[in-house]
């Protein structure tokens, strides 16, 4: 009887500094794409095309699109710092309360405060207005933090407290008031005719974020190189980068396609002194200020999650809490900056959302709490705990904000949006848990 053999060839030495290939199983596992975001992105461009379709072609729209882009603004600012929340296995119901009292607080310090001491449209007001709101937003979430980590209340119990306490914080500040802003150059931050950056802007924006893309490609694909990891094809990485890129042109085609109206165009040249040809003036909108900050947050939390010892820690501790503690991480203090952090980006939420309504009323930021964790879970954020990303919660922002700009335009009543809403967020915990099982 002879005893055959099966010899398995040895991996090849590391020592030469070529990186290993692997072969791919499929073309989405060569692009390294998570399925779910995929087919988030198929069921957003269905709501749009849907949606289009009912509302006998006012959705897609170059003017309904960037009105689209401003309206998510602050729910997609929030849902990135909601994402570590439920990575750690929290939840954090009081985000639209913390919304509503830092706008108030922001408002009532530049009227009574900041107006009478530097004048109008002093820079000093913007900046100490933002400084004043994000500090007061993130003791509250410290605030929240302690009571969790330290106290050992539940994550659940303290933020609905903080719901009601903050919602009647909003409306004691200034007694049930709406309070107008007065600062220009903090009405910025809403968007409009003057807070947007212009067609040539949004060009050069353009261009630096494809440049930004390709360069993050190379450096991830030198990483891997680095520390010896299987590398993506070639043709892999030219096209996320090219899909990257061709997703910027269309943003920006779109964003430039939807200009001022004639009387404002006319007004706009009058005040700069520029002469209105026969045919008028068409002048481009371009990117809104308060979706280039989104834009600017997310890129910094992505940062934090996937390049700070801050984010491999929160992601640890959601993975397994007692392992994390065992490892030497000191959770309490990572629970209370996440709370901490969840807070000051409500209050940056607050901002946007203040300048866009132009005043601050105590009805402001009511349901938001509902969105953002929406958009969290639907962006593919794990309510078990230990995965999330924040591409994904910004892309659920906008799904749920598609969702209600569709719905406004076929004016379907405010508690038939809630429901569906409500049915939308269920639906998602669903997807991720039968997608969790069929993992394991």
């Amino acid at each position: 009887m002879t005893d055959t053999t099966t010899t398995t060839p040895a991996p090849a030495s590391r020592a030469s500094g070529s990186a290993p290939a692997a072969a791919p199983a499929s073309f989405i596992g060569a692009l390294e794409i998570d399925v779910r975001f995929l087919g988030m992105l198929g069921a957003l461009a269905v709501i749009w095309v849907v949606f289009d379709f009912l509302a006998g072609g006012t959705f897609l729209t170059a003017r309904n699109l960037w009105n689209l882009s401003v309206q998510s603004s602050s729910i997609a600012v929030m849902s990135t710092g909601m994402v570590l929340v439920i990575v750690m296995r929290h939840i954090d119901l009081s985000v639209g309360s913390i919304l509503g009292v830092t706008g108030m607080i922001m408002a009532v310090f530049q009227v009574n405060y900041l107006l009478p001491t530097f004048g109008f449209n002093h820079p000093a007001v913007i900046v100490l207005t933002l400084a004043a709101g994000i500090g007061i937003g993130a003791a509250i979430g410290a605030l929240h933090g302690f009571v969790i980590a330290y106290l050992g209340v539940p994550a659940f119990i303290v933020t609905l407290g903080g719901l009601l306490v903050w919602r009647g914080a909003a409306w004691a500040v200034a007694e049930g008031k709406t309070i107008p802003l007065v600062d220009d150059n903090f009405k910025l931050l809403g968007g409009g005719a003057n807070g947007s950056v212009g067609e040539m802007w949004s060009w050069v924006i353009a261009v630096i974020a494809c440049l930004a893309i390709a360069f993050a490609a190379v450096q991830a694909r030198r990483q891997r190189q680095r520390f010896h990891f299987p590398l993506k094809p070639v043709w892999a990485e030219f096209t996320l980068v090219i899909s990257g890129c061709l997703a910027v042109i269309a943003a920006t085609l779109v964003v430039n396609a939807y200009t001022l109206p004639p009387a404002l165009a006319r007004r706009y040249a009058e005040a700069a002194g520029l002469t209105v040809p026969p045919e008028g003036l068409s002048i481009s909108f371009g990117y809104a200020i308060p979706v280039l900050v989104a834009v600017a947050v997310g890129i910094v939390m992505t940062f934090v999650t996937t390049r700070t010892r801050f984010g491999r820690y929160v992601f640890a501790i959601g993975g397994n809490p007692e392992a994390a503690e065992l490892a030497g991480i000191n959770t309490r203090r990572v629970t209370l900056a996440v709370f901490a952090l969840m807070g000051a980006l409500a209050a940056i939420g607050a901002a946007i959302s203040t300048a866009r309504l132009n005043s601050a009323t105590n009805a402001q930021g009511t349901l938001d709490e509902l969105y953002v964790i929406a958009a969290a879970v639907i962006g593919g954020t794990s309510l078990a705990g230990g995965s999330g990303t924040i591409v994904g919660a910004m892309v659920g922002a906008l799904v749920m904000q598609s969702l209600q700009s569709g719905m406004v335009l076929m004016r379907v009543d405010t508690p038939y949006q809630n429901i569906v809403v409500g049915i939308v967020l269920v639906v998602a915990v669903w997807i991720d848990t039968v997608y969790r099982k069929r993992i394991k």
